[in-house]
């Protein structure tokens, strides 16, 4: 292994009469004499090896090495948060579904009311295009940021690298956005919407929004640990992010009813990102390129300082969860 925060050391011998022999301790010569004769009578013990876990540098954030060493637990921890979310419900894994069609026929009504642009796109298609981007960014974040104060007795008491724990979610929250994607399909069809060339793009803006959900999660949840007060404010913080970003109106509607204050909204590093999704989905309005390139610098920039976050704080998670 690579420097991880764990450091794994040689083994060391647990044979007293070797050690004793070893370490270059004087002994009387019929002491010496006595002892060789019973080690030589007795089966020697086999050395018993020990395994020294010490904090290493935090300026190496991950060790690939070791993540693909234990690849299979953080599948099995993948597939236990899926199988535990819809456990013991009497529409199980149907939830994936009514989740966003009902978070968008809420907005739908909403924005009839309020008379919300759509964007030349129909109002409920276009809520449930972005409830999809949305719901993929919100449990991805709020799963991460409580994953190491849910897992605390597995973390005080078997070794294994922490960083698992938050790549785990990822994978069940892309199993809800596939199902979420194959009746968003069902959608456009219904309402005869034709997919681009831009539809090719959707993997490159679900990482993006991947790594800009992970990165923000890593630093809630090694904060979590010591503070667990995040678990109460994050939730409220990214109730607000989502009306701050344009999930049920177009970027363009806020840029042309306050163009003075819209460079301040394409700071939101959602903003770029969830433009983009629905222009690769429609096809229409114009490609927000100079948001987007904030977007990516800030998921990058995300991602890296959530990592070093995480493995500068990974050292007391034992001892402080």
């Amino acid at each position: 292994m690579t420097e991880s925060i764990y450091q794994k050391v040689e083994a060391i011998s647990a044979d007293p009469v070797s050690q004793g022999m070893s370490g270059g301790i004087s002994q009387p010569d019929d002491l010496r004499h006595s002892s060789e004769q019973s080690a030589a009578a007795e089966a020697a013990p086999l050395s018993v090896p020990h395994l020294v876990l010490r904090p290493g540098s935090a300026w190496h954030l991950v060790d690939l090495a070791e993540v693909w060493y234990f690849r299979d637990l953080l599948f099995s921890f993948a597939g236990r948060d899926l199988k535990l979310r819809y456990k013991q419900t009497a529409l199980g894994i149907i939830w994936v579904i009514l989740q966003p069609l009902m978070a968008a026929g809420v907005f739908t009504l909403v924005g009839s009311l309020a008379k919300l642009p759509s964007g030349g796109i129909p109002t409920f298609v276009f809520m449930f295009a972005s409830m999809l981007a949305w719901n993929l960014f919100s449990n991805t974040l709020g799963r991460i940021s409580t994953c190491m104060v849910s897992n605390s007795n597995m973390i005080s008491k078997v070794y294994f690298p922490r960083i698992i724990l938050p790549l785990s979610i990822t994978p069940s929250t892309l199993v809800d956005f596939s199902v979420g994607s194959c009746l968003m399909a069902v959608l456009m069809i219904v309402y005869h919407i034709a997919p681009g060339f831009g539809l090719l793009l959707i993997p490159l803006w679900v990482m993006l929004i991947l790594l800009t959900a992970v990165g923000f999660g890593m630093i809630a949840s090694a904060l979590a640990v010591s503070y667990r007060d995040i678990q109460y404010i994050l939730p409220v913080l990214v109730q607000t992010l989502m009306f701050a970003s344009p999930v049920i109106y177009p970027a363009s509607a806020f840029k042309a009813h306050h163009p003075a204050l819209y460079p301040f909204f394409c700071l939101n590093p959602l903003s770029g990102i969830l433009t983009a999704f629905r222009w690769s989905i429609f096809g229409k309005g114009s490609f927000p390129l100079e948001p987007l390139l904030w977007s990516v610098a800030a998921a990058v920039i995300a991602g890296l300082i959530g990592l070093f976050t995480f493995k500068r704080l990974e050292s007391r998670f034992a001892d402080v969860i």
